[in-house]
């Protein structure tokens, strides 16, 4: 997949001094600019017999926090920018969500980007690469890794996982000093208020609890089959229906 147009703004969007508008996510303050929507345009393929029903799912699925789960594409997914994707979804409230596709790496690799916002990197991180996190804002850098000291700009998801967008995370990892485990993406996946509850309605994605080893120790062709497993689904023999682990 070709590297996103304007990567080289990446320096100036990683800096420690972001500023981000309003409206923004729940507990997600100082980390991500304000949601813009990206509709999947999945059709509706739920066998649903009235309105009545539907709305019922719909208050059922309003209960449902997603955060730190993975979203797992179904073959249904008409969008291009989600087809065949694994999303890590980072942040999930009253106001939306916020996630990290894993699994799409670019024609873009690590040491280039550090070159291009002058940095070093270790000479036993050169073979990593980069990974398109979503269709939004895929100028901005989006960094998964394990927890370790705290960064400017940091969003801590869980005691394995945690999000970071300031460039302090990437000079630590070029002085030899930064997280155990990471990934690094441009770009992010956004919902509005209600939007991504609406899609698992209509049979858009699969969900489960996130395991951090898909994410960091796998390669991106393995991890959307591992996440299924965490289901006990073949991929391979995956339906049109959906569901929630």
């Amino acid at each position: 997949m070709q590297a996103p147009t304007g990567v080289q703004a990446f320096h100036s969007v990683t800096g420690s001094n972001l500023q981000y508008p309003q409206p923004q996510l729940a507990g997600a303050t100082r980390l991500f600019c304000r949601l813009h929507p990206h509709k999947t345009g999945t059709k509706h393929r739920i066998n649903l017999s009235n309105r009545c029903a539907l709305d019922k799912m719909k208050q059922a699925m309003d209960t449902v926090n997603l955060t730190n789960h993975f979203l797992i594409a179904m073959p249904n997914m008409a969008d291009p920018n989600f087809s065949g994707t694994l999303t890590y979804i980072a942040d999930h409230g009253e106001e939306g969500a916020l996630g990290v596709v894993v699994n799409r790496p670019i024609d873009l690799g690590l040491s280039m980007l550090f070159d291009q916002i002058g940095l070093s990197l270790p000479e036993s991180l050169k073979d990593k690469i980069v990974y398109l996190g979503g269709p939004v804002q895929q100028e901005r850098g989006f960094v998964l890794h394990t927890p370790t000291e705290p960064y400017s700009s940091t969003l801590n998801v869980t005691d394995a996982v945690s999000l970071t967008t300031s460039k302090d995370v990437l000079e630590a990892v070029s002085q030899g000093k930064g997280p155990t485990k990471f990934m690094v993406s441009l770009g992010y996946s956004g919902w509005s208020a209600g939007q991504l509850e609406d899609e698992m309605a209509q049979n858009a994605w699969l969900s489960v609890e996130a395991d951090p080893h898909v994410i960091f120790d796998l390669p991106p062709d393995e991890r959307l089959p591992a996440a299924m497993k965490l289901l006990g689904i073949d991929f391979s023999n995956l339906s049109d229906e959906a569901g929630h682990a």
